[in-house]
């Protein structure tokens, strides 16, 4: 990329960072193709087994020089009262908000002549289809890690150091060629092993070196087979493993810097009062 364009790909950027804002989206991040090719350096985690080529961003557009990765929080003291009809509503609304705006970003692009594609948040039809087999076309929560946006819990889920893991990420594919984002190259995960305890499948590998490559042993079937049932009862998705994570600076804005909240009743009585009384109505909990 010369002077001129790398000019022009700064001010683009500056564009679309701006639109964002104007949509209030807070997490935005740019990550170039080439970085499913090439993994970079600095990327605080290492994986085992890279990303297959018919997951890359260029496999499903071969046009596409970038992904940018929006991302929606989703609200710690709602996350709280899961699995519930609160966070059900919740976790639905983030999701067509992520899909709305993405849509808009992707017009707003192709109409400055640079051709775009949004990606909807959630790329598969039913919890059934998972249970066959436990993947989607493409990976925002990988895409959020190539663009800097942070690292892998032991939970396979991307923690941030905003919100830890309790946001939300869809992509918009992209011909414009944008310079990506630096990669902090932070490893966020404290392994406190609060998911993995809590987990309510045990789900979650319980053995974890200090060399870990990721992503971590994950039994995506026993998650899905638990969404199933939650799905039944008007309460999915499960969301135990994110809200007791530490990560996140929401923690402090909720005041929720204490987690053991989750693992004891005395001395927080309130909170879990609050929380029942929500499991109790909307669901066949």
């Amino acid at each position: 990329m010369d002077y001129m364009e790398s000019k022009t790909s700064l001010s683009l950027k500056k564009e679309i960072q701006d639109k964002c804002q104007d949509l209030g989206i807070p997490m935005v991040g740019f990550a170039p193709v080439e970085r499913w090719e090439n993994p970079p350096k600095e990327l605080p985690q290492e994986f085992s087994n890279w990303i297959p080529r018919e997951f890359w961003p260029q496999s499903i557009y071969p046009e596409v020089k970038t992904v940018i990765i929006i991302g929606l929080p989703v609200q710690l003291p709602i996350v709280e009262t899961a699995p519930s009809i609160y966070y059900h509503e919740l976790y639905e609304t983030v999701n067509i908000l992520l899909d709305e705006k993405a849509y808009e970003i992707s017009n707003f692009l192709t109409e400055k002549g640079f051709p775009s594609i949004y990606l909807p948040r959630d790329g598969y039809g039913d919890i059934e289809v998972l249970l066959e087999r436990p993947l989607a076309f493409f990976s925002h929560k990988h895409a959020a890690f190539l663009a800097g946006l942070g690292s892998f819990g032991l939970n396979n889920v991307l923690l941030t150091p905003e919100f830890g893991p309790r946001v939300r990420f869809t992509s918009i594919f992209t011909t414009a060629e944008i310079q990506g984002d630096p990669i902090p190259g932070e490893d966020l995960c404290t392994r406190c092993l609060s998911c993995v305890v809590q987990c309510p499948v045990k789900a979650i590998e319980a053995r974890y070196p200090s060399s870990i490559k990721y992503p971590p042993l994950i039994n995506k079937i026993k998650c899905a087979k638990r969404s199933k049932n939650l799905r039944k009862q008007y309460n999915s998705p499960c969301g135990i493993c994110i809200k007791v994570c530490p990560v996140g600076e929401d923690r402090k804005v909720f005041n929720r810097k204490e987690t053991s909240i989750y693992n004891h009743r005395n001395g927080f009585e309130k909170y879990h009062d609050a929380w029942e009384h929500v499991q109790r109505y909307g669901s066949k909990r």
